[in-house]
């Protein structure tokens, strides 16, 4: 009699090349469990792919430059404030049939435009300082958000002051208080570009302190040679050849026939 034969569509027990039970997969090929195996390190189905650090980082440098451009913005209500108590007043008066100025030769106009620049150099530089204070390593994305919040609180401390000011119609204004009576003129900005001073003067305080105070780079690691720290000798050229003294020196010169 002959033993019976293992059936055809069922591997043998003894088979070097089985399949162990733990590797488990369906469809696997040569027992590797390549293609048919499920919870593996490159299996989608496993579970989320961790987020790289470098989209971490950016997503939350874009955070503190949002909060910063906000906060910088709301700012410019106090720059509004004091550019309306400190702007100096252009005196009208009027005849009952036109208004003038009271003293032609003032200069009250340009010192509402100084005033306001000078202001907002000053907000600019706390500005900046308190974000270099608070955010030591800020990036491009930060700066961009500081003058961004720059530039918008400074047209709304514009706003502010023209719409807490005197009243913007000369006209019924004058009618109001009456012939020969002075009466300040609406608080304007003349000069546009008054706008940038905050901005402007932001960047150059934080460039200053991020280039006096900032992080600085770690310095390179050079390799230091055994014979260096012992105090030795230099290595010559060949000093790492097979055929060196064994001071680790260069190797003596011959000497020359005369």
């Amino acid at each position: 009699m002959t033993a019976p034969l293992t059936p055809p569509h069922q591997p043998s027990s003894n088979g070097p090349w089985q399949t162990p039970p733990e590797w488990g997969g369906q469809g696997g090929t040569g027992g590797t469990g390549g293609t048919g195996g499920t919870g593996g390190p490159g299996d989608p189905h496993s579970g989320g792919v961790p987020e790289p650090q470098e989209e971490r980082d950016l997503r939350s440098e874009l955070l503190r430059a949002a909060v910063v451009t906000v906060l910088v913005t709301v700012a410019g209500i106090g720059l509004g404030l004091l550019w309306l108590w400190l702007a100096p007043r252009v005196p009208l008066i009027s005849d009952g049939t036109a208004v003038f100025l009271r003293d032609s030769e003032g200069e009250e106009a340009i010192g509402a435009d100084g005033t306001f620049v000078l202001l907002a150099l000053a907000f600019g530089a706390l500005s900046a300082a308190l974000v270099f204070l608070f955010h030591r390593r800020g990036g491009i994305a930060l700066v961009v958000g500081l003058a961004l919040g720059g530039l918008l609180g400074s047209v709304l401390a514009w706003r502010l002051g023209v719409w807490l000011g005197p009243d913007q119609d000369v006209v019924a204004h004058a009618r109001a208080v009456g012939k020969g009576v002075v009466f300040d003129a609406p608080l304007q900005l003349l000069s546009k570009g008054a706008l940038l001073a905050w901005p402007l003067g932001a960047m150059a305080v934080h460039l200053g302190l991020t280039a006096l105070f900032g992080p600085r780079d770690p310095e390179p690691e050079w390799g230091v040679y055994p014979g260096w720290a012992a105090g030795g000798p230099v290595p010559g050229p060949g000093a790492s050849g097979a055929g060196s003294p064994a001071g680790g020196g260069a190797p003596p010169v011959p000497p020359t026939e005369s």
